[in-house]
């Protein structure tokens, strides 16, 4: 009974449409917020993440989407070890509760959220057991949440939760080809009698090749068969001549990759003398296909404005082919400089600035805060920041100040709570013994 309502309590707290309720209750972990104040961030950090964990087990939608954001919101603002510590395995098994099919009428925004949590808390594990837990409990629900396509929306979100549970928790190639095989499945799904194909949109494209591509940079060798590459560097330079731009761009940085990876000479000179002529076969057969790409890669370096095109877009295209095309003619990769804090992230490859761009765009605010105090990111680029500030002089980042400062914050909703009820308590003292009980529902 006590565990129901504490449970209660916390649902109130991320339901948007009832302010009120937030106020008519009192929570003990609330008293303990306001008495250490405004200064101890983690403090409250720790007590918004277990009223959001509770909120999990709400049967109404809306509150478990707004319990999701705001851990979400905690795991970008800090790197969360202690809760982690705690609550991994609760916070785990609720996460896949919204994939799984039947367990909740779950909308495409909560799997969304459910995803996207999965994933921070894979980064904030890093290597290890849990992280090894992560991807065997994960890569099955998100596969067959990814086989249902009875909402697109949500497909983005899940791609990069697999993409960045199995770039930390995979532990061999085979694993990591799994992935890519099942992401590669969204947009090329393999059909039978009864189902009937459908025309990928451009956005679920890029999302696909994007995160293809941030698992295929973590590969030094590739064990596919040479007809294979022929099919998907084939099936990559077509969507060179899409109209999007960013699928364009998707494609031309996955084409760059498998070559910078030098997986196409493999095939022919690991071959062995018995299989040589036909593996040299399909090695001129890929030199072919190269020198499309190339030539494709030169017209998109230089493409004229048509109607209705950004010019920023237009920018970034002809920029990346030109890096393009000087890799392929020259053999350069681009050298990347990224502004972290008072360091700077240099990348000098196509995988590292893949894995970069990828890992940028799924961290969004959180992303300078997890390179400067990640371990694991710090490993994966080799990448040792300043430690710019002491202990005593910690910085809110702005989804800290989201999380606590914003007036419709979770931490605002327990302080006005708080503050209600030292009111009735400071009324009722000053009454003395003529004070009268105020009934709950009048608070």
């Amino acid at each position: 009974m006590g565990k129901r309502n504490s449970q209660r309590k916390s649902a109130a707290m991320f339901d948007t449409d009832d302010d009120s309720s937030v106020t008519s209750s009192s929570t003990s972990r609330s008293d303990m917020m306001s008495v250490y104040g405004g200064e101890d961030v983690q403090f409250y950090q720790d007590s918004v993440l277990d009223q959001a964990l509770d909120a999990l087990d709400e049967k109404r939608g809306s509150t478990r989407e707004n319990a999701l954001s705001s851990i979400i919101d905690a795991f970008n603002s800090n790197i969360q070890h202690d809760f982690v510590e705690k609550k991994f395995a609760t916070l785990l098994h609720h996460c896949l509760a919204s994939l799984k099919k039947g367990s909740k009428k779950a909308s495409a925004k909560e799997i969304s959220l459910a995803s996207h949590a999965i994933g921070c808390l894979a980064l904030t594990v890093g290597c290890g057991n849990n992280a090894r837990e992560i991807f065997e409990e994960s890569v099955r629900p998100l596969d067959e949440s990814l086989a249902s396509k009875s909402d697109v929306s949500k497909i983005p979100s899940l791609l990069e939760c697999l993409a960045i549970i199995t770039f930390v928790g995979g532990i061999d190639q085979e694993e990591t080809e799994q992935s890519m095989d099942i992401m590669w499945r969204v947009i090329h799904p393999k059909l039978g009698s009864n189902v009937v194909a459908v025309k990928p949109s451009a956005q679920l494209i890029t999302s696909v090749v994007s995160s293809w591509s941030f698992l295929l940079s973590t590969m030094d060798d590739m064990n596919l068969n040479s007809k294979n590459w022929q099919n998907q560097i084939s099936y990559l330079s077509g969507l060179l001549d899409k109209e999007d731009r960013t699928v364009r761009i998707a494609a031309g940085e996955a084409l760059a990759l498998i070559f910078e990876i030098g997986t196409t000479e493999k095939f022919y000179t690991d071959s062995r003398s018995a299989e040589e002529s036909k593996t040299q076969e399909s090695y001129i057969c890929l030199q072919g296909l190269k020198g499309k790409v190339i030539n494709q890669c030169r017209d998109l370096s230089v493409e004229a404005g048509g109607k209705g095109s950004a010019k920023k877009d237009l920018n970034s295209q002809r920029n990346l082919f030109r890096d393009i095309l000087e890799f392929f003619e020259y053999g350069y990769s681009p050298e990347t400089s990224t502004k972290i804090g008072g360091d700077s992230l240099q990348t000098s490859s196509w995988s590292q600035m893949i894995q970069l761009n990828f890992l940028k765009h799924f961290l969004g605010g959180g992303f300078i805060k997890h390179m400067q105090e990640n371990e694991f990111l710090h490993d994966v680029f080799d990448f040792t920041p300043k430690r710019k500030f002491n202990n005593s002089e910690q910085r809110m980042s702005g989804g800290e100040k989201r999380l606590f400062k914003s007036p419709n914050s979770v931490l605002n909703k327990a302080r006005t709570q708080y503050l209600n009820k030292q009111r009735l308590q400071a009324e009722g003292r000053n009454f003395g013994h003529y004070a009268v009980s105020v009934p709950e529902e009048e608070a």
